[in-house]
Formats: structure tokens, C-alpha cells, sequence
């Protein structure tokens, strides 16, 4: 059976990218997915080597064939972004591919094509297959987007007989994100121990709260800040969520950055390594996923 863990974070910058890495290196027969699909770096640190690409489409952009307009005019009226010009062509950039002008066209002379926003990748990385993907700058759907690398890294985990999936998601609490965290086992919630780094915490819990996911809370930095800390981990409790543990400051994660690797190759006996195995330890035990028998991943 597979199951799926979602690392999140309230806000980006929390650390989440790396805490992955680092998870993708202790993980046992499983599948990376990066589900940070607005801006994927998760393959910064793991340089995968891509198996297959292929074009991600998106939504449409209004299209007026000029030969079966009449210039009735509603198709402008109805516009909110100003995209139909006097002489009735549609700005490709102004047009947020709505689809009103073509709704309410009398004559069914505007068409709606389908625009590639974007490409998803099969890759194979030192710790396994990932799924990833980079959607086009500006460009929409980006929820769906993230339904698809995660579709597909529950296929491709079937395919090859893997029983986990480890999904670096998005930031924030938008659409992406809501996209990411359906029907996953539990989510690991990075906070950082700052007054906004609480507020994210309970904004992005209470979403998983919403979709029934229970939340795994890991405090980065938490030395920085330790009254804080203390308040969101009493938060955390009083909210039924699950402490996995704290995580030092420590500059050893910006060089393992900029090396491309994780904290764990790159400073396996530091304080920072070491707690992060623990998290790890303790996530692969926590409640919310041994009543799904994952106990048998450790």
C-alpha cells in the first residue's frame, strides 16, 4: 500500500526544501516527488538525470476568428483584463484564459485553444525515481499542475513496486498547496520560530485539518528563538498535532547548498544531520502514519 508524506511549510525559505533532501537520502523504497511546481529546486540538490519529459497543458487563450466576427462588441464588454482590441484581436499576454469572451460570443467566433504552461520530468536520482516539474513563467494551473507530478508519482510507485512517497510541496496555503495535501498520509509542517513563522504554522495545519491529513510539526532554527518555539509547540499540542523535533541553526545547510548536496552527505555527524534522522525516526513512527501500516518502512 502507498502512502504519501507532505512536507510543508506556511510561508517558503522555512528550510523545507532542504529537511527533504535530507528525508530523500534516510528514505527506503520509495519516490521523490517535487510538488513546488511555481519553483521547483529540489533538483538543485539532488541533480537528477531526466528518463522521460512531456508538455504539461494548461488552460486556453482566447483566439477571434476576425472572418466570423461581426464586432458585436460583447466579447469586449464582458473582458475584465482590457484583452480585445478596438479591431477585435486578443492580447495573448493581457488574456488570463477565462474563457467569459468565448461564453457569451453570439456568433461562436472566438476559439479557446489548449497552451502548453509547462513540462513534467521522470527522473532518476542517487536515492531514487523522482517526478518532477517547471511550469512557465507567468503561467496558470499550477494546481493542477501538482495533482499531475503527484498522480504520476503514485503511478510510477506502483509500477515499480514502492510503498512511499515523499513529496516536497509548495509553500503558502493557495491552491498548490491544497492540491498537495489531499489524501496524503501526514504532513511534516516546517515552522521557523518567528511571530509570522506561527501564524503560517496555523494557516497551513488548519488547511490539513480541513482535507482530515494530521500534521507532523518540526521547528527549524529553533535556537534562534526559543520562546517561540515553546509557544508553537504549545500550540501545536493543544492542536493535537505531533512534535517531531527541533532543528538547529546551523550554517552547514547553506554550504551543503551550494555543494548540491543534503545535510546528511555533506555533514553527516553534525547536531543538525543528527536531528534531522531523529525527525525522520519519529515521523516513520508517528501515530499518523503506523495506523496506515507504515511502521514497516523504518
Amino acid at each position: 500500500m502507498i502512502r504519501e508524506i507532505v512536507i510543508i511549510s506556511g510561508k517558503g525559505g522555512t528550510g523545507k526544501t532542504s529537511i527533504a533532501a535530507a528525508f530523500a537520502s534516510l528514505m527506503e523504497n520509495g519516490v521523490l516527488c517535487d510538488a513546488d511546481v511555481d519553483a521547483a529546486n529540489l533538483h538543485l540538490l539532488l541533480k537528477p538525470k531526466v528518463v522521460e519529459s512531456h508538455s504539461f497543458m494548461g488552460g486556453g487563450i482566447a483566439e477571434i476568428r476576425n472572418e466570423d466576427c461581426v464586432a458585436c462588441g460583447i466579447c469586449r464588454e464582458v473582458c475584465k483584463f482590457d484583452a480585445i482590441s478596438e479591431d477585435y484581436h486578443v492580447d495573448s499576454i493581457a488574456c488570463e484564459g477565462c474563457g467569459v469572451c468565448v461564453d457569451m460570443c453570439p456568433q461562436e467566433a472566438i476559439d479557446f485553444p489548449i497552451q502548453q504552461c509547462g513540462e513534467w520530468f521522470h527522473s532518476e536520482t542517487r536515492f531514487g525515481p523522482m517526478i518532477h516539474a517547471r511550469l512557465g513563467i507567468a503561467e496558470e494551473n499550477s494546481g493542477k499542475l501538482v495533482s499531475l507530478v503527484r498522480q504520476q508519482g503514485r503511478e510510477l510507485a506502483e509500477a515499480e513496486g514502492r510503498n512511499l512517497l515523499l513529496t516536497d510541496g509548495p509553500p503558502g496555503v493557495g491552491c498548490p498547496v491544497i492540491a498537495a495535501i489531499g489524501g496524503a498520509a501526514a504532513l511534516v509542517i516546517v515552522v521557523e520560530p518567528t511571530v509570522s513563522g506561527l501564524h503560517d504554522m496555523q494557516r497551513v495545519a488548519e488547511l490539513g485539518k480541513h482535507f482530515g491529513v494530521p500534521g507532523l510539526v518540526a521547528v527549524n532554527k529553533f535556537d534562534l528563538n526559543l520562546e517561540m518555539t515553546e509557544k508553537i509547540e504549545a500550540w501545536a499540542v493543544d492542536q493535537a498535532l505531533g512534535l517531531v523535533g527541533r532543528i538547529p541553526f546551523d550554517s552547514s545547510f547553506v554550504e551543503a547548498m551550494v555543494a548540491a548536496e543534503n545535510i546528511i552527505e555533506f555533514a553527516p555527524e553534525s547536531d543538525a544531520a543528527k536531528t534531522v534522522r531523529e525527525i525522520w525516526k519519529k515521523v516513520l513512527a508517528s501515530k499518523a502514519l503506523n495506523n496506515m501500516g507504515i511502521a514497516d518502512l523504518r
